[in-house]
């Protein structure tokens, strides 16, 4: 065990207080992890939009002051009560959501749902007791998903955890904790594109990327990027993406379009922005008897799909998924393998890399659009 286990540990966290306000760096004190939890060192964290949304608290519940970060590498410092599945040393990634191992969810093949750890925006606090791990001279400050990872330290629940090769470098595999494999799963464990197939990208953020990436690396022959934003096209080639399409070049709805350049659809289509619109077109741009569209965005609460019945009945398949279908502890070591024997490009999605003490220039990166993902270098 760590000379600092069982104790509370003063490090540097980058907090918001504001809404939208810049994250100032403060003192915080980490409190020992309680029953199932780890306490984990932060070596490399990055910011994800998901971040930069509830920063902006714009349209949901605000919670402040809070500690954000959710993509992140570090080393376990110690373990609680009842954890046999990780050690002091180990190198691990944090996730948003979990695995608990016991319900149904998890002792499914099919789901990686999990009942007690599935991602919960609104909670501040630890499970096990509902109470926060962060506080400023006796403060609470909360939680974010679970992680909290713009912390020097962090405590997570353990099925929140997963144990990877400690020879793969954490400033490159951190991407993996969230969005990368988000839209990588997407692809490969949900669309399941054949070799040689054709697979339309709806979105080219850091998720459309990856779903790119799951195209690629599955051996798809024609890849075609969908976006409202046309320079990024010369971007989305490093991930494989050969043609592109705006819907603004066009006077027909894009699927219209889609179904035009490939004799009646592509046979797989991911969807990756939380427009409706763009959900309803990846579905009807796959083609009839075989094609399957995956919905990977999130929608507003109040937004409704609608489209036309027969294109169900014409055995077009429409699927969602939720973190790739990836189950974190059991599935996310794979994902770093995949990098580590060549097979998964990780470097690409790192546009920038910038000390923790400027933290906030990540955020000026990814509200001006320059940023894929961002690697903060804790200090």
């Amino acid at each position: 065990m760590s000379i600092t286990a069982g104790k509370v540990i003063k490090c540097k966290a980058a907090v918001a207080w504001e809404a939208g306000k810049p994250l100032v760096i403060e003192e915080v004190e980490v409190a020992p992890p309680q029953a199932g939890e780890v306490r984990l060192k932060i070596l490399y964290t990055s910011l994800c939009h998901t971040d930069l949304y509830f920063w902006e608290a714009k349209g949901q519940t605000p919670l402040f002051p809070r500690i954000f970060g959710h993509e992140a590498g570090g080393i376990v410092e110690s373990i609680g009560e009842g954890v046999t599945n990780l050690k002091p040393g180990d190198h691990a990634l944090p996730v948003f959501t979990g695995e608990c191992g016991e319900c149904p969810h998890c002792k499914s093949e099919e789901s990686n749902m999990c009942d007690l750890l599935r991602i919960n925006t609104d909670r501040g606090v630890m499970i096990h007791d509902n109470k926060t791990r962060f506080s400023i001279k006796g403060k609470p400050i909360y939680h974010f998903v679970g992680t909290s990872t713009f912390s020097e330290y962090t405590v997570v629940h353990a099925g929140c955890v997963a144990k990877v090769n400690p020879a793969a470098p954490l400033d490159k595999i951190c991407v993996l904790s969230c969005g990368i494999s988000t839209g990588l799963g997407a692809t490969i464990n949900v669309a399941k594109p054949k070799p040689g197939s054709s697979v339309a990208i709806f979105g080219l953020g850091a998720v459309g990327l990856a779903a790119a990436e799951g195209a690629r690396i599955s051996g798809a022959k024609r890849i075609i990027g969908v976006d409202f934003v046309s320079s990024k096209f010369e971007e989305a080639k490093k991930f494989g993406v050969n043609e592109f399409v705006n819907p603004k070049d066009h006077n027909k709805p894009v699927q219209e379009v889609i179904a035009e350049m490939t004799n009646g659809g592509v046979d797989r289509a991911i969807e990756c922005t939380g427009s409706i619109q763009a959900m309803i077109s990846a579905f009807e741009c796959v083609h009839d008897g075989w094609g399957v569209a995956v919905l990977v965005g999130v929608p507003s609460k109040d937004d409704a799909f609608k489209t036309n019945p027969l294109n169900f009945l014409n055995e077009r398949t429409l699927k969602g998924t939720f973190y790739g279908n990836y189950k974190p502890r059991t599935d996310l070591p794979a994902v770093v393998e995949k990098y580590m024997n060549g097979e998964l490009e990780v470097e690409k999605f790192i546009t920038h890399t910038v000390p923790f003490s400027q933290i906030n220039k990540a955020f000026d990166y990814m509200l001006k659009g320059e940023s894929i993902r961002c690697i903060i270098r804790m200090e």
